[in-house]
């Protein structure tokens, strides 16, 4: 009975992960709005940079994730690429340079994502922020 649970519950993880993967690759993701999380509350400075962020480094933004764990930003027509993987069961999504280093791990949480729309939380210097994408 104990195998027969612990199998249960690795299957159930791999399926979260599985769903997320599935969703997110082979697609090209545009930023299309930079909002404050619903938890962070009211702060000026977070809400001017989430603007600035939208009008500026995040207005020609396209994120994919492609086979073998490729990522590929592309930001102002640059792209960049490096390595993802999927963390707990699909809710987190670890981005690291192109060898794998995770020395510059950026963390980047699932907030939503569906076939067409994909929110993330990501932080940026002292804040964070939900990156609302759709798929192009």
């Amino acid at each position: 009975m104990k195998y027969l649970l612990s199998g249960i519950a690795i299957a159930l993880m791999a399926c979260g992960s599985g769903k997320t993967n599935t969703l997110l690759k082979n697609k090209k993701w545009k930023v299309y709005d930079v909002t404050i999380p619903a938890k962070d509350g009211y702060n000026a400075v977070q809400v001017t940079q989430a603007k600035d962020l939208k009008n500026g480094y995040y207005s020609d933004a396209y994120y994919q994730f492609l086979d073998d764990g490729l990522f590929i930003a592309t930001i102002a027509g640059q792209p960049d690429s490096g390595r993802y993987k999927l963390l707990s069961n699909g809710s987190i999504i670890s981005i690291t340079a192109a060898n794998g280093d995770r020395k510059a791990e950026h963390l980047v949480e699932v907030v939503k994502l569906s076939d067409e729309l994909f929110d993330m939380k990501v932080a940026s210097g002292d804040y964070h922020f939900i990156l609302r994408t759709r798929k192009q």
